[in-house]
């Protein structure tokens, strides 16, 4: 917020809209807290079942690394209507250093998993995709990829806050995989049924660069 050099640069832009915005000033720094931490904390509650977490991690990242690449060239920027970012697309290296590291270590964490990634993997790699999503400007684009780490997020918040208040719980179980589980889901059937899931929402996504 204090390096921005024009209010511009603190707008929250809404995806399939052409030049839609919303200004919020010095309210721009709570929107990069909520982001960054919601993020960080939402992948590793998604990281309850082997897999779960980082192939979404994955398409999230390559899919961030497509609007790093536009974001950084003038010519896809202006065409595609979203802000040219000078620089920025030298991220386009960590958004594939996640992917090619994520697909190595999906291929130990598939079900059954033989390695894990633990709190410090996953708050690591939500951080990781929120700091990007901030980088490129696209927050609510970013929230919309996220859908699986959302729901598994406000699945927890409801749990907790109806159990407070009312004495009961909404799921059987939260984080909300684990709902599906008590349910009688085989562990593979949740885990494919949210990738397919993250991969619907990760095209929803990436259209935006061109529906708007």
């Amino acid at each position: 917020y204090y390096a921005a050099q024009s209010p511009a640069e603190t707008e929250l832009i809404v995806p399939f809209f052409k030049d839609v915005a919303i200004p919020l000033g010095a309210w721009y720094i709570v929107v990069v807290y909520l982001v960054v931490v919601g993020s960080s904390n939402a992948v590793n509650l998604t990281d309850g079942l082997d897999g779960l977490a980082i192939l979404p991690t994955v398409l999230i990242a390559g899919a961030l690394g497509v609007f790093v690449y536009a974001t950084g060239h003038a010519y896809y920027a202006k065409y595609l209507g979203i802000p040219y970012i000078r620089e920025v697309g030298e991220v386009v290296v960590f958004c594939g250093a996640i992917v090619g590291a994520g697909l190595g270590f999906l291929w130990f964490n598939a079900y059954p998993a033989q390695v894990f990634m633990g709190d410090v993997g996953a708050l690591a790699l939500g951080a990781a995709l929120g700091i990007v999503a901030i980088l490129v400007r696209q927050e609510l684009v970013y929230f919309l990829m996220a859908g699986v780490f959302v729901m598994e997020t406000v699945s927890v918040i409801l749990q907790v806050a109806s159990f407070k208040l009312t004495g009961r719980r909404i799921f059987r179980m939260a984080p909300l995989h684990h709902h599906f589980e008590l349910k009688g889901w085989p562990e593979p059937r949740v885990i494919v049924r949210f990738w397919i899931i993250t991969v619907i929402l990760v095209l929803s996504g990436l259209a935006t660069l061109k529906l708007r």
